[in-house]
C-alpha cells in the first residue's frame, strides 16, 4: 500500500499516541481536538514521547525531526480529514458523538477514504449506520500506551468490506502493530477479557482481599502481565473503564460486567487515574 495520509480526530491519550506512531512510520498526519488546550498538550506530549524514544535508542534525532515535520494540527475535524486516506476517531465513548462525526466527515473525505473508530466497546455497525457507504468503516482499536503496545484489534462491522479490512491490516504493519480481526460483538475480544480482570481486581480491593499493589503484583509476577489490572485501569482512566463496563453490562446482562461501587464512587470523586493524578494510585508529576 502507498503511505497513507492519516487524520486523527481527538488528541487525548489514545489520539496523540496514534498520531505519534503514524508520524514515526512515515505518514503525513493531521491531529485535531475540540479543545484547543488539549491539542496544545498533545503536541507537547508527542514531543516528549520522541525525546524519550531518542533516550532509549528507539529513534534518532533525524527521525524525530522528520516525523514532527509530517505532523500538523488544525482546529476542525473537517479540515483535518479533508485530504486523509485513513481517518481514525479517538473521541469520547459516546455512540451519538461518533455517529455525528462520521456522518459529517463522510461529506468531506475522498470516496475511497477509510473511516476507523478507536472505540473499545461500542458497535462498529451502529457507529457506521448513518453512513451512505458503511463498507468503508471499521474499528481500529489501539492499546495504551500506543507506542509500546503491539496489538491492533481490527473490528469488522456488518457492512465492512474485505478491501477495508485489508487496508487496515496494511496500516497495522506500517505502524509496527500485530493485527487481529474480530467480529462486531459487544466488547469485541479484548475489552471483554480485560474488563473482567479489571472489575474483579476492583471487587477484590473493595472486599479487602489485598492491597492494590499486591493485587497487581499477583498478575504481573504470577501470570507475566506487564502491568497489573488496577494500575492499568488508572492508565486507561476509571471513567473510561466505567463506561465500558456499563455498556457491556447493559448489552450482555448478568453480573460479570456490573461495575463495583468502589469504581463508581471514585469516578464521582474525580479520581480518574493518571490523568487526574489520583486513582488506585497517586500519579504525582505524571499528568
Amino acid at each position: 500500500m502507498s503511505t497513507p495520509v492519516v487524520a486523527v480526530i481527538g488528541a487525548g491519550t489514545m489520539g496523540h499516541g496514534i498520531a505519534y506512531v503514524a508520524a514515526l512510520a512515515g505518514c503525513r498526519v493531521c491531529l485535531t481536538d475540540a479543545s484547543s488546550e488539549q491539542l496544545a498538550r498533545a503536541t507537547q506530549q508527542i514531543e516528549r514521547a520522541f525525546d524519550k524514544a531518542i533516550e532509549k535508542g528507539k529513534c534518532t534525532t533525524a527521525q524525530r525531526n522528520a516525523a514532527l515535520e509530517r505532523l500538523t494540527t488544525v482546529a476542525s475535524a473537517e479540515e483535518c480529514a479533508a485530504d486523509a486516506t485513513i481517518v481514525i476517531e479517538a473521541i469520547p465513548e459516546r455512540l451519538d458523538l461518533k455517529q455525528r462525526l462520521f456522518a459529517t466527515l463522510e461529506r468531506v473525505v475522498s470516496a475511497d477514504a477509510l473511516l476507523a473508530s478507536n472505540t473499545s466497546s461500542l458497535s462498529i455497525s451502529e457507529i457506521a449506520a448513518p453512513l451512505a457507504h458503511p463498507d468503508r468503516a471499521l474499528g481500529m482499536h489501539f492499546f495504551n500506551p500506543v507506542p509500546v503496545m503491539k496489538l491492533l484489534e481490527i473490528v469488522r462491522g456488518a457492512a465492512t468490506s474485505e478491501a477495508t479490512v485489508e487496508t487496515a491490516r496494511g496500516f497495522a504493519a506500517l505502524v509496527g502493530k500485530e493485527p487481529i480481526v474480530v467480529r462486531d460483538t459487544p466488547g469485541f475480544a479484548t475489552s471483554r477479557l480485560g474488563v473482567v480482570l479489571g472489575l474483579e481486581a476492583i471487587r477484590m480491593l473493595e472486599q479487602g482481599v489485598a492491597s492494590a499493589p499486591d493485587i497487581d503484583r499477583a498478575l504481573e509476577l504470577g501470570y507475566n502481565h506487564p502491568m497489573g489490572p488496577l494500575r492499568l485501569t488508572d492508565v486507561v482512566g476509571l471513567d473510561v473503564r466505567l463506561a465500558i463496563a456499563e455498556h457491556l453490562h447493559t448489552t450482555l446482562g448478568g453480573d460479570t460486567y456490573r461495575p463495583p461501587q468502589l469504581l463508581r464512587d471514585k469516578v464521582v470523586r474525580g479520581e480518574l487515574g493518571k490523568k487526574s493524578g489520583q486513582g488506585f494510585y497517586r500519579w504525582e508529576n505524571e499528568r
